[in-house]
């Protein structure tokens, strides 16, 4: 400010006077392109209107440029002319009428966003009224699961729905309650936890498609499923007592698997020695039935014969399998004789196929022992003749 000003030393009051602004600004333009300043020449209002309009060129080519944009990979741009959707640009640069005639909304389609419930951040912090949900066999689990997704349809996601992200979070919870209350505590905590999340994706998708929230959901990630805390301990101990059972039916499965192999072998081993034992039977039936026709034809020869000679072969194998002890009795003896016959026997098995001899002495007169004898040889040839004539 100039010394000789007259405003000079007042206080500047109040806002700056815009009329004033224009007025200098669109001066230093005309002496810029060769003018005159105001108060010149006559032609001067001429060259202030040219520079008005370079001004008015130049803001509104500043005006057109503000409609380049640039996409990025993996984004896409929604292009809106007065809030209504026109277009849907793909990355690169890329230009819109500028505002307020239409304006960009640049989306992230591969961002992979999350929304988690039951808990927020940690499992940790529960939200029991999300994360308690009822099974099939009337028990309740505290779960807490994350739902992974990505865009697929932009347009959808900003303009079907109010909140897509809290609709993704609702359709989750009441998809997730929906496949627990269909199945049991067991299979939902530790048999079908991967079929669980998998039929939540496919079902969860199903529902956002029909909203058309424009959604893809990636994964449904189970963090933590079990009893709640207050029943925790009953619980475990039910499930060491179903491991128990299970270790105790493996243990038992093993002995079976050793055990029936054994007992199968040895039946068949049985089995074997039986059939081996029956043909044996059969076979000697069918020999002693041979061998007996044979001798039946030889009898109807000669009958004395063959009964003598079956006698003497019986005889033998009776006589054959026990234990003899002979008394030499021609030298004479008496009637009554001590016969040791523990010793005799032992004596006999020490000297096996030999029959045990004793040698008496005579304590009486010969002449009666002699007689004795004689009359015992007698009465044995008597018997035998009468057991041979008696024989048919």
């Amino acid at each position: 400010m100039a010394w000789n000003d007259p405003q000079w030393g007042k206080k500047n009051e109040g806002p700056p006077d815009l009329d004033e602004i224009w007025r200098r600004f669109t001066a230093k333009l005309s002496s810029l392109f060769g003018g005159k300043k105001p108060g010149g020449s006559p032609g001067s209002n001429g060259i202030g209107a040219a520079g008005l309009g370079i001004a008015a060129a130049i803001a509104f080519a500043i005006w057109l440029a503000s409609g380049f944009y640039i996409v990025d990979q993996g984004e896409r741009g929604v292009v809106l002319r007065f809030g209504k959707f026109i277009e849907t640009t793909q990355p690169g640069p890329n230009w819109h009428l500028p505002w307020p005639i239409e304006s960009v909304q640049v989306v992230n389609i591969e961002q992979v966003r999350t929304v988690e419930i039951g808990y927020r951040n940690n499992v940790k912090s529960k939200i029991l009224k999300e994360s308690l949900m009822l099974t099939d066999d009337e028990n309740i689990i505290d779960i807490q699961f994350a739902v992974q997704y990505t865009l697929k349809d932009p347009e959808d996601y900003l303009f079907s729905n109010r909140s897509p992200d809290d609709a993704v979070r609702q359709v989750a919870e009441s998809v997730m309650s929906e496949i627990v209350g269909k199945n049991k505590m067991d299979y939902v905590l530790y048999e079908g936890r991967a079929d669980v999340a998998a039929s939540a994706t496919e079902r969860i998708q199903k529902v956002l498609d029909r909203y058309k929230t424009g959604i893809s959901i990636s994964k449904v990630t189970l963090q933590n499923a079990q009893p709640p805390q207050e029943v925790q301990a009953a619980f475990d101990d039910a499930v060491k007592a179903g491991q128990d059972r299970e270790r105790l039916k493996s243990e038992g499965q093993a002995y079976a698997n050793d055990v029936i192999p054994k007992a199968r072998g040895m039946a068949a081993r049985l089995a074997e020695e039986a059939s081996g034992y029956k043909q044996s039977v059969i076979a000697n039936a069918e020999g002693d039935a041979s061998r007996f026709k044979q001798v039946l034809v030889e009898y109807d020869k000669a009958p004395a014969v063959t009964r003598e000679r079956m006698y003497q072969d019986m005889m033998q194998q009776v006589l054959t399998s026990t234990s003899k002890v002979l008394v030499d009795s021609t030298k004479g003896g008496n009637n009554l004789i001590y016969l040791p016959l523990d010793k005799l026997m032992q004596m006999s098995g020490s000297n096996t196929g030999l029959p045990a001899i004793l040698d008496t002495t005579p304590v009486t007169k010969p002449a009666p022992a002699d007689n004795t004898a004689q009359d015992a040889t007698r009465s044995r040839d008597a018997f035998r003749s009468r057991d041979r004539e008696d024989r048919p």
